[in-house]
């Protein structure tokens, strides 16, 4: 995975907590899973500082009352977080941000393929009444404009014929960074993660908030 790093793209402290906050509190918090690889999970960081942690927080501050789960699991791909869907995701889960297919990339594996397993994973998730958020990802240029652009319409295909929010790049603002990556090039540091939450936070507080709509 060292090589893929250099391939990729690369309010004020004293707010109120929100009204809101009070009613979110008294109905239990939002129960979301991150259905991830090594990129979600904190691969090299200490569990505080994964990415489930650290938006948990970042939520939280913004008045969200939400507990959010780590399923993230090294070298995953696609079709691995189908396998392990059902105890991924546990019963009672009301939303999972599924972060899969940058090691079905780093691989070349078939597009189709990769299609394929995320489309089911929606699938079951829509069956089960999960709330989806899609993280995308961009394949690397060395397998060819054919294969990368087979690959990177697989997210906003995806997003747009399951009716599901769609986060364009998971890495956006850290792939290529090297103050924000580990040795290897590839995985987050905790400052890294860090910039990952504050971009994808509005689309996830959105997300989070049209689930309470939805359960309300």
């Amino acid at each position: 995975m060292r090589t893929f790093a250099w391939i990729l793209l690369g309010a004020g402290i004293a707010m109120a907590v929100p009204a809101q906050a009070a009613d979110e509190t008294a109905n239990g918090p939002a129960k979301i899973v991150v259905l991830g690889d090594s990129l979600s999970s904190g691969l090299g960081l200490p569990a505080a500082a994964a990415f489930p942690a650290q938006l948990e927080k970042s939520l939280k501050d913004k008045g969200l009352n939400v507990t959010i789960g780590n399923a993230g699991v090294s070298g995953d791909t696609a079709s691995g977080g189908l396998d392990r869907l059902d105890w991924s995701v546990p019963t009672g889960t009301q939303g999972v941000i599924l972060e899969l297919g940058a090691n079905d990339a780093l691989r070349g594996i078939d597009p189709k393929v990769t299609r394929a397993a995320l489309e089911d994973i929606l699938k079951r998730l829509k069956a089960r009444h999960v709330a989806v958020l899609l993280c995308g990802m961009v394949a690397p240029p060395n397998y060819g404009a054919e294969y990368a652009a087979q690959f990177n319409a697989i997210f906003p295909d995806l997003a747009k014929k399951y009716d599901v929010p769609l986060y364009p790049f998971f890495l956006d603002k850290v792939a290529a960074n090297t103050r924000l990556n580990q040795a290897d090039g590839m995985h987050p540091t905790a400052a890294g993660v860090a910039i990952i939450v504050e971009h994808i936070l509005p689309t996830v507080e959105a997300f989070v908030r049209a689930i309470r709509e939805q359960k309300g």
